[in-house]
């Protein structure tokens, strides 16, 4: 299996650059999972809007993690408890919004080989 984890994508650049390449990546090196951090990805440097999630999973993203900046585009306060895919820190205060942790059940294609 194989995983491509991200680190911080920022700002307009790091997005334009991880939509307009992620999918090409994604199938020239049979990548299995994404995971991106997201935390940055607002236009402003700081923090994550749903805009950019949607595109972010559009392109090829299955997991979005991030930190503390995630709260600097209030917008996303609403939409980090409905999104299973996008994770807040999990040592974040109890209760907080959204989840820090969650399962995810991959499905994989399975090939044996019978040597006779």
């Amino acid at each position: 299996m194989k995983i491509l984890f991200l680190g911080d994508v920022v700002g307009i650049s790091g997005c334009s650059k991880l939509m307009n390449n992620l999918m090409n990546e994604i199938k020239s090196k049979n990548i299995d999972f994404v995971i991106v951090n997201g935390e940055n990805a607002a236009s402003q440097g700081v923090g994550l809007t749903k805009e950019i999630c949607h595109d972010f999973f559009n392109c090829g993203v299955d997991v979005i993690t991030t930190g503390n900046h995630v709260w600097d585009q209030k917008e996303i306060m609403e939409y980090i408890d409905k999104e299973e895919r996008l994770l807040r820190p999990k040592n974040l205060f109890e209760p907080a919004p959204g989840r820090g942790l969650i399962f995810i059940i991959l499905k994989m294609i399975l090939k044996l080989v019978y040597l006779i």
